[in-house]
């Protein structure tokens, strides 16, 4: 099945150091560096929008996938952690996802449901070939 996505979201600069205003759709959500990188922590950093992303993307495909199975789940939990590493211009990065899950499940279901975490549409996208262009506007 080949399926085309295409967003577009803005991020504009206008006022405190690194304050910024994203716009994605009928949203506005807030960016910024904390304080001791000189922003106004005003908002969660970059990197935190990146994990926020992928623990969302991840809880919503398992509820989906909970809602469709019709799983006993009453709790659904997902945590993504960063370690990023810079060293001599080389940078390594490793997502981990501690998926938490409260409810009536075997060990099968358990295991099914970890599998399923691994296929969300962000943890597809990080995990396959990424091309980035940049362009004046």
């Amino acid at each position: 099945m080949n399926k085309e996505t295409h967003l577009s979201v803005t991020a504009s600069l206008n006022g405190a150091p690194y304050a910024t205003t994203i716009a994605i759709r009928d949203h506005t959500i807030t960016a910024d560096e904390p304080l001791e990188d000189g922003g106004a922590d005003l908002g969660p950093k970059a990197h935190e929008l990146l994990c926020a992303s992928l623990a969302a993307c991840t809880a919503i495909t398992l509820r989906m996938y909970i809602d469709r199975k019709q799983l006993a789940v009453h709790k659904l939990e997902v945590t993504c952690t960063m370690d990023r590493k810079a060293e001599s211009g080389t940078v390594d990065t490793a997502f981990h996802l501690a998926v938490h899950v409260e409810g009536d499940l075997d060990e099968d279901q358990r295991q099914r449901v970890l599998q399923i975490a691994k296929m969300c549409p962000v943890h597809k996208t990080l995990t396959n070939p990424i091309r980035i262009t940049a362009a004046l506007a």
